[in-house]
């Protein structure tokens, strides 16, 4: 909007109040002022807008406002002859509230964020004088409708904006720094900040997604090691042509092994009990006329305890899981191999089928098939294993 030069402050004022009743911003959205403009072809009377809370709080004489719009030069609004109602002239038609509308309004408008929370419309208004052609000032709210600091700033056309943005006196607003964008500019700028938002908010949900996984197993772990207390029995010694199976068939009737931690060829393993290894290891012991070897070996026998019985039956369980796991992503019922099962069924109280259950993640020591035939020999041990309104607003309010 121009105004004419003999224009006083309040008229200044009251002309632009009245226009922006009536400009495209705020007429196509006002229901009230739609609704008077039914009434008498167009017209409004002077009556009537005064009872618009910010002009009134500008002015309550008539004849200030008929002054005002006879004085304006933008030739958006008509005079009735008996200066006592208003309208929109007839040649200035209402534009169609659509997508190419709404697209024109955007690349016409710029956002501007800087400005203190306390700061009123009519000092934005007087900072923005001189600075171009401006149709609308929307001052953003948040949801208790406080000024949240910004604007967007509507001009007469997408080249005035262009104008205004090329500025060096938009910079600051009473020494505080502000930030200026095209309209198009802020909207991009506010999708990749929501993009950023989203993909920080996914990493954070998994991060503590795992982190509470973690928690849970190490919680389970505590829970399985506790369990399994004691039940650890150490060997070592040559082991000339031994195998899993002779573990099995030398405790067979004295206590019941879950798994055997043993490779053919190598010095050592370990065997690991359903319950109390140290009562396995006495009563095979004695079985034996008090030594206990394997295949004629001498093998030297040890009860692990503290932390060294920890670690290793740790090792244990995270080998088995770990072994479930690649099976079970193999889809239907895979194999167990390598370092883990060496159990067999119907050898000695070994064919009772038991397993923890380790939060999703199947920490299994025997064998789930109760019926199952017996597997053969061999020494990796590959038996199956299991599967796994919008309301009237005073203007820029």
């Amino acid at each position: 909007m121009s105004e004419s030069q003999e224009m006083s402050p309040v008229e200044v004022k009251v002309a632009r109040q009245v226009e922006y009743y009536f400009g495209d911003h705020n007429l196509l959205r006002d229901r009230f002022l739609k609704e008077q403009l039914q009434l008498d072809d167009g017209w409004v009377t002077l009556e009537t807008m005064l009872k618009f809370n910010r002009l009134k709080s500008i002015t309550s004489e008539a004849d200030v406002i008929i002054a005002a719009l006879q004085k304006s030069t933008t030739g958006l609004l008509e005079i009735s002859e008996d200066k006592t109602k208003i309208r929109r002239s007839p040649d200035k038609p209402l534009p169609e509230l659509n997508d190419e509308y709404k697209d024109a309004v955007k690349h016409k408008s710029v956002y501007i964020k800087g400005f203190p929370l306390a700061t009123t419309l009519d000092e934005i208004q007087e900072w923005l004088n001189g600075k171009g052609n401006i149709e609308n000032i929307q001052m953003r709210r948040d949801m208790e409708r406080q000024f949240k600091g910004s604007v967007f700033i509507c001009f007469d056309s997408e080249e005035s904006s262009k104008k205004f943005l090329e500025r060096s006196d938009i910079k600051s607003f009473k020494d505080n720094e502000m930030l200026v964008l095209s309209r198009a500019d802020y909207h991009a700028k506010k999708a990749e900040e929501k993009k950023q938002h989203k993909a920080e908010t996914k990493a954070k949900v998994k991060q503590d997604k795992e982190q509470h996984q973690k928690n849970v197993e190490e919680k389970d772990m505590n829970v399985l090691l506790e369990e399994h207390s004691g039940s650890l029995l150490k060997f070592s010694g040559e082991l000339q042509d031994v195998s899993r199976e002779d573990f099995h068939e030398l405790f067979s009737g004295h206590g019941r092994i879950k798994w055997v931690d043993f490779t053919r060829g190598a010095k050592e393993g370990t065997l690991l009990f359903d319950k109390n290894a140290k009562e396995a290891f006495e009563n095979a012991k004695e079985a034996n006329d008090g030594e206990l070897k394997v295949k004629d070996n001498v093998v030297t026998w040890q009860l692990l305890e503290g932390d060294e019985e920890k670690e290793v039956l740790k090792k244990i369980i995270e080998a088995q899981q770990d072994s479930f796991n690649r099976n079970k992503g193999k889809g239907g019922r895979g194999k167990f191999g390598g370092r883990g099962r060496g159990f067999r069924k119907g050898k000695g109280g070994r064919d009772q089928g038991r397993s923890q259950v380790y939060q999703g993640k199947k920490t299994k020591f025997d064998s789930d098939d109760e019926d199952a035939p017996a597997a053969p020999k061999r020494e990796l041990e590959d038996a199956d294993g299991p599967a796994a309104k919008v309301a009237k607003t005073e203007n820029g309010s």
